[in-house]
């Protein structure tokens, strides 16, 4: 398979401050505005985006809530560093699907899941109840069902992460599953398991997840939920690489400042 950034587009936003706010948000994570990098004056992108200037200022409030921006004054608007970003922000994660995700990105989304979701499953193997095996044996049932580089096996595979995070009974990993769930989507169209000894493998390791749970097993939960995230990096390693930022826009140094 070529090399690739890949672009999983996202639902477009239902107002135009949070539309404007996508634009700009997807520029800066694209590169396209560089870290330290000022925007340019309210006049330029009133003109640019077609909207009015309390329009541009709400879009402006909601990067900076976001993190991904910063106003000072006699500075203007200037973009944040990466580290500030909120990444678990459900818009940064779908402006980033827009961007362009990379094996940076995917690598990252891997770590915060190896920090999360093995104790999540050890958790789920105490906290479970019947309602929870019996959504974790339906995501079994529905991923044997769909055939692998489908759209419902990568939603089964999801639905399945998010039970165990569910059955966990914390609040905050069930909040964590939630909020990252576009990524994850994405990520598993990405590692589909289209050869049929990957696609064994991964049925047979989501299946040792359930049974570990329904057993009552927390150490062999969480081994076996380590071992489909490192499953699944490896077949990210395969499909995506590092890709070269978009090329900046120019820096604005004189105009009204936004």
């Amino acid at each position: 398979m070529t090399s690739r950034i890949v672009v999983i587009p996202t639902r477009r936003a239902h107002s135009n401050h949070a539309e404007v706010a996508r634009s700009i948000g997807v520029d800066i994570i694209a590169g396209r505005y560089a870290e330290g990098t000022r925007l340019p004056g309210d006049a330029e992108m009133i003109a640019m985006f077609g909207v009015s200037r309390p329009v541009l200022r709400e879009s402006v409030k909601t990067l900076v809530a976001k993190g991904l921006l910063t106003t000072k004054a006699r500075v203007g608007t200037v973009v944040r560093e990466r580290g500030a970003w909120n990444m678990f922000d459900a818009d940064v994660l779908a402006w980033h699907l827009d961007a362009g995700i990379d094996k940076r990105f995917l690598n990252d989304l891997a770590e915060i899941r190896l920090a999360v979701e093995p104790r999540a499953a050890m958790l789920a193997a105490t906290q479970r109840s019947e309602e929870d095996i019996s959504e974790l044996r339906r995501c079994m049932d529905r991923m044997r069902r769909e055939a692998s580089d489908s759209v419902g096996f990568a939603d089964a595979d999801l639905a399945l992460h998010v039970g165990v995070a569910r059955a966990s009974g914390n609040l905050f990993m069930r909040s964590v599953g939630h909020v990252i769930e576009a990524a994850l989507r994405a990520s598993f169209l990405l590692s589909a398991p289209v050869e049929t000894e990957d696609r064994e493998t991964v049925l047979l390791w989501h299946q040792r997840i359930v049974d570990a749970i329904v057993a009552g097993d927390a150490d062999a939960a969480s081994e076996a939920m380590v071992y489909v995230i490192h499953n699944g990096m490896r077949r990210h390693d395969s499909t995506v690489i590092e890709t070269a930022p978009a090329d900046p826009l120019p820096s604005t140094d004189t105009g009204e400042q936004a």
